[in-house]
């Protein structure tokens, strides 16, 4: 008897910058997952309750609330505590990569994303299922 087919994993987008968010999900759902988005740090908690995303890419530089504040409220919900987030910004300078990580993001993904490899490090970041 086989195992029932995997559902493609599902990624929830956070920009603000509305090409950001095509060309993401454009790659992504061409490399087979789900994609949902959200373009400000008020529509964040209520995709993640609704979509119920494997990953998160959390702009970091949000109009409202910002990218570390959603992941710290993400990880302060016991139902959200183990979600992959990944800070997917611009922000390049030294430091801000561990920065991030110490605000609790998992990994970081550095835009403009290389359209190349997009896909393929986002599906690396995927926990195991």
């Amino acid at each position: 008897m086989s195992s029932p087919p995997l559902s493609p994993p599902r990624v929830l987008v956070v920009d603000d910058g509305l090409l950001n968010i095509e060309i993401a999900t454009h790659l992504l759902t061409e490399a087979g997952m789900q994609v949902a988005t959200a373009l400000d740090g008020s529509g964040v908690l209520a995709q993640v309750a609704a979509f119920a995303p494997d990953i998160v890419l959390m702009d970091i530089q949000l109009p409202g609330l910002d990218g570390l504040t959603l992941t710290q409220q993400l990880r302060s919900q016991a139902s959200t505590r183990a979600l992959v987030i990944v800070a997917f910004t611009a922000y390049a300078m030294k430091g801000d990569r561990e920065k991030f990580l110490a605000g609790g993001c998992d990994a970081y993904i550095s835009k403009p994303i290389d359209v190349d490899t997009f896909a393929d490090e986002v599906r690396a970041l995927l926990p195991a299922r």
